[in-house]
């Protein structure tokens, strides 16, 4: 059965899209066009009842979430080794930082893109206070990934085996590189760090692919 990613250039698809591309497995690509909210028709809705991107399908599974659709993909090819071996402490890390990103990063990144849903709505002034202060929010947790890289020196961010938590944050730290305040791009170890996970195949035929536009990152 053919697995299908629901995607989205430059949305949280991209994670699972560079993923797939890692594994080397047969995928299609299901274009989810937002610019004429087609992630908001009842065909895309029954598929995610939240309306978001992406969404796998895999046979009869329906998947949504992106660490979830990152997750079942790495269980799926085991042999592939993109995650740690269960049962080993660098496995629950593993699981510490990619539910830090989506929980934590993610969700500080979805504030500072839309700061309308925090407050009342036509309320300007309140939208660009949650702003400001979403992008100091999330000034602080690239300097948390930074840290931590630093702390390793390994070139991936699990130390020397590049893993599935490479496009995550590949993915998250892209967002900001637009940001007025510095971007992840600017950070001693960070910046290098994108420039490896850019320079990899996958990623430049996901990037081919979703027709971007530098800056990349």
């Amino acid at each position: 059965m053919t697995i299908q990613l629901h995607y989205y250039p430059s949305t949280a698809s991209m994670a699972p899209h560079i993923l797939l591309e890692e594994l080397g497995i047969p995928y299609q690509r299901v274009l989810v066009d937002r610019t004429q909210d087609a992630h908001k028709t009842p065909a895309y809705l029954r598929l995610n009842p939240n309306g978001l991107i992406p969404v796998l399908t895999d046979g009869e599974l329906v998947l949504y979430e992106t660490a979830a659709i990152c997750l079942h993909l790495c269980d799926t090819h085991a042999d592939a080794a993109l995650v740690p071996p269960l049962g080993t402490a660098e496995r629950a890390h593993f699981y510490k930082w990619l539910m830090w990103l989506t929980n934590t990063l993610q969700a500080a990144l979805i504030t500072y893109f839309y700061p309308e849903r925090c407050v009342a709505p036509g309320n300007a002034a309140a939208a660009a206070e949650v702003k400001a202060q979403a992008e100091a929010r999330v000034g602080s947790l690239l300097d948390q990934l930074d840290a931590e890289l630093a702390r390793h020196g390994g070139p991936w961010f699990m130390g020397q085996a590049y893993s599935a938590l490479d496009p995550y944050v590949f993915m998250l730290c892209r967002w900001t590189r637009n940001f007025q305040s510095p971007a992840a791009r600017t950070r001693p170890q960070l910046g290098p760090y994108l420039q490896r996970v850019l320079a990899r195949p996958a990623v430049q035929r996901v990037f081919a692919v979703e027709a971007s536009a530098p800056p990349f990152v």
